[in-house]
């Protein structure tokens, strides 16, 4: 075994990178080694890996350069669909912190941890998101995810109050930040057969490790067919702070549909980038191409994630699916045909961006369209349905007061426009105008139809001001705030000049 200038590399192992033998148990051999004397790894830049078809998994606690090796993935054959090919995490070992309680933006804990840590909190007595539509299910268990320093100040505010707290991990945070750069992947997709419910894929690269970058990757899918099952995601990062993804390159994956929880035909969501339980989420310079090919799902979804940003990304679409609170900025991105989805509460703000959505801004109806905070969009540009047909309305709030999500709901309480260009050249014959807001009675699509009655058993709180300059669309139209007219009455709008 030789290593080059202390850096260990795949051959050393065994490797071969002729694209043909599995390269996998010398690449798991070489990291082992490699966090074993802390050493970084670096593969050759001409070698093609196979990593074949064994539940493998290599552990990155170091430094890796795949500068511009490339990594070829058979998802066609293989012994489990669910382990990751990598795994970057941290060699610290998890803490016992003593917390027993803790309240809504609570930002100081009576509680002295060794290192910073990322903590983990549930209370399982309660459920959140009671998701409604042809996904429907009984909610997730209540929780959290933060940062709590050494000095026990929090980072992430506490979204919910604890009385109880059933179940809590916190994982220490390495002061050094680790770096993943390079690497060119492609997945040869999977032809699972599966004709009711969700069979996702990992074969990934999944992240637990706080203060980690990956850069320069790129991941291309290819070989799909008429069957197949979806992807978790091909970055994948779950219960760690401080994660971000630079230059990196997306691939869409097909849709594929399965039978849903109500015995009907859904469309299954498949992703190459996800976050869980991230605080500090960020993305610069990611891209992916065919942007508004609408037989591709949306690239990107995360839950239950604090501040999130994106800078300078080009993507199908930028989801926060069961929430996200403090702070989420979209800044100087394209957005495809999927579009901006929201949830959550903080302050949302979108500016200098390219949009291409059916709505500039849709907060999920699946999970009550609630965003408590308020929503600013600065100097952007939105083509509504990437330019087909349609009568836009910028916000898509969708919820009708039937149904508990097991959390109370509310539209934005302010939302400030300050410079928005509009292509709605492409509409009806009747068209007179946008709309600011969907009409939220709108039975949200798929779901079970409920006859609308005065008392509103969970009811939907409304927009209290809309702020409005520098509005203008191709049409010449003036907008309208609603097809609904009670939000005309509710909504105070402020016009500037």
């Amino acid at each position: 075994m030789s290593l080059t200038d202390k850096c260990v590399t795949y051959e050393a192992f065994g490797a071969i990178g002729d694209g043909v033998t599995d390269d996998l148990p010398a690449i798991c051999a070489a990291h082992a080694h490699a966090n074993a004397h802390h050493l970084p790894v670096r593969a050759r830049p001409d070698a093609t890996y196979h990593l074949g078809r064994q539940a493998l998994t290599a552990m990155i606690a170091t430094d890796t350069d795949w500068n511009t090796a490339r990594f070829t993935i058979d998802d066609t054959d293989v012994d489990d669909h669910k382990a990751p090919l990598f795994a970057v995490r941290s060699l610290l070992e998890p803490l016992q912190l003593p917390i027993e309680r803790l309240a809504r933006d609570q930002q100081q804990l009576d509680v002295r941890p060794a290192h910073d840590c990322h903590v983990l909190v549930e209370n399982d007595h309660k459920r959140l998101y009671i998701r409604r539509g042809l996904n429907q299910n009984a909610g997730v268990a209540q929780n959290d995810c933060f940062i709590l320093r050494r000095d026990g100040s929090i980072e992430g505010a506490i979204d919910w109050e604890y009385d109880v707290i059933t179940r809590l991990e916190a994982r220490p945070i390495d002061e050094t930040p680790l770096q993943i750069r390079g690497g060119i992947f492609t997945t040869f997709a999977n032809r699972m057969q599966q004709e009711e419910g969700y069979n996702y894929w990992a074969r990934n690269i999944e992240i637990t490790r706080s203060n980690t970058e990956i850069c320069d990757l790129a991941h291309y899918v290819v070989g799909e067919t008429a069957v197949g099952h979806p992807y978790r995601g091909f970055l994948s990062a779950s219960q760690c702070a401080n994660i971000t993804l630079r230059n990196c390159f997306a691939t869409g994956h097909k849709i594929y549909a399965t039978i849903g929880a109500v015995g009907k035909p859904v469309n299954m969501g498949s992703y190459d980038i996800h976050a869980n339980h991230v605080v500090n989420f960020q993305m610069f310079d990611c891209r992916m191409n065919h942007i508004c090919d609408r037989t591709r799902w949306g690239v990107i979804a995360t839950n239950f994630c604090k501040n999130i940003l994106l800078q300078d990304c080009t993507l199908s679409r930028m989801d926060t699916h069961m929430g996200v609170s403090g702070s989420y900025t979209i800044r100087g991105c394209t957005l495809g045909h999927m579009g901006l989805n929201a949830i959550g509460r903080g302050l949302l703000t979108v500016e200098d961006s390219t949009l291409y959505g059916r709505a500039f801004v849709s907060f999920r109806s699946d999970y009550g369209s609630t965003w408590d905070g308020e929503l600013v969009i600065r100097n952007c540009r939105w083509i509504p349905a990437c330019g087909e047909k349609s009568w836009p309305a910028l916000v898509d709030t969708r919820n009708d007061g039937m149904h508990d999500f097991g959390y109370a709901c509310s539209m934005p309480r302010a939302i400030t426009i300050d410079g928005l260009w509009v292509d709605d050249s492409n509409h009806p014959d009747a068209y007179d105008g946008l709309y600011y807001f969907a009409d939220p009675d709108q039975t949200p699509g798929g779901s079970e139809a409920i006859p609308l009655t005065p008392e509103r058993p969970f009811p939907y709180a409304k927009c209290q001001t809309l702020h409005v300059r520098n509005v203008s669309t191709v049409s010449g139209q003036k907008p309208h705030i609603s097809p609904n007219a009670e939000l005309g009455q509710i909504i105070q709008v402020v016009e500037e000049e």
